[in-house]
């Protein structure tokens, strides 16, 4: 009987599973990698010899989350049901095998997998386990195929992503994109609550090079002169692009510049909407990854 368990825990080893093709680091290339370790971003990479690469990544967010890639060399050509399942390798007998999922491997796009799935890949893969997917490969006439990440020399480096992770910004692009700061009559000054708006859009904008351009736009409200109004307006704008290069945000992004009285979003013949008016907005743009 014994020798029956160590046959069937052997079949169902990376090493060994009865399938034609498997893509799997072994003892001396298996290498994970923190590629990317800052405030916005941590990313966790491993090659997998001849097929690709694999890689884990967190962004800065208000709820922690995380998403899987799994980027093979060649495009998938025809959408594929898959298995993803967590393997032993061969120097751990007695240990099971098990499942963790069904995904979909979409034509033209990489294999992708996000939230509670791709946390089990790195809990398994810190157990010891490989996580494994499996599916008929096009071209190879739908032989059965393994692609499996090894957990060879990978606790350390999970540890590192983790100590990233932990130092995340808690919002995200999304958070800091749009932003409108309101003024006193007549006042150019920053209040304490848009300075504060304003270190959080610096503290981001720092680590985030896909940033390529930041619009100023100051206005005032239609009481006073027309061109001092403008002047204000202005200013205003000037003092918002002033106060994000001390932080530290490349001045060669921004773009400012004052509308005065143009543009109301509010009654101006109202006291209680006419503040409205008096504003600052900041508008974020970045260029899309491809």
């Amino acid at each position: 009987m014994a020798n029956w368990k160590w046959l069937i825990m052997l079949m169902l080893s990376p090493s060994a599973l009865a399938s034609n093709k498997i893509y799997s680091a072994d003892l001396t290339n298996s290498v994970w990698e923190v590629t990317k370790a800052n405030p916005i971003e941590c990313t966790l990479d491993h090659n997998i010899p001849r097929f690709g690469n694999a890689r884990f990544t967190v962004r800065a967010s208000k709820s922690v989350n995380i998403d899987f890639d799994l980027d093979g060399k060649r495009e998938t050509p025809a959408t594929r049901q898959v298995t993803l399942r967590s393997v032993p390798p061969s120097w751990r007998p007695g240990v099971a095998a098990n499942d963790i999922t069904l995904v979909k491997f979409h034509e033209g796009f990489d294999g992708y997998l996000n939230g509670k799935n791709a946390w089990a890949m790195l809990s398994e893969l810190e157990e010891g386990q490989f996580p494994t997917f499996i599916f008929s490969d096009w071209y190879n006439q739908d032989e059965v195929t393994q692609v499996a990440l090894s957990a060879v020399n990978f606790r350390q480096k999970y540890l590192d992503f983790n100590d990233c992770v932990s130092g995340l910004l808690p919002y995200s692009f999304e958070d800091i994109s749009f932003s409108i700061l309101n003024y006193v009559k007549n006042g150019s000054d920053l209040t304490r609550h848009s300075k504060q708006r304003l270190k959080m859009i610096g503290e981001y904008l720092r680590y985030d090079e896909a940033v390529n351009i930041i619009l100023i736009d100051g206005y005032s409200d239609s009481y006073g002169g027309r061109w001092s109004n403008q002047q204000l307006s202005e200013k205003r704008a000037e003092s918002v692009k002033a106060y994000l290069t001390e932080l530290g945000v490349d001045p060669s992004k921004f773009t400012v510049e004052g509308h005065g009285e143009k543009r109301h979003i509010a009654d101006n013949r109202s006291e209680v909407q006419r503040p409205k008016n008096r504003r600052v907005v900041i508008s974020i743009g970045r260029e899309e990854e491809i």
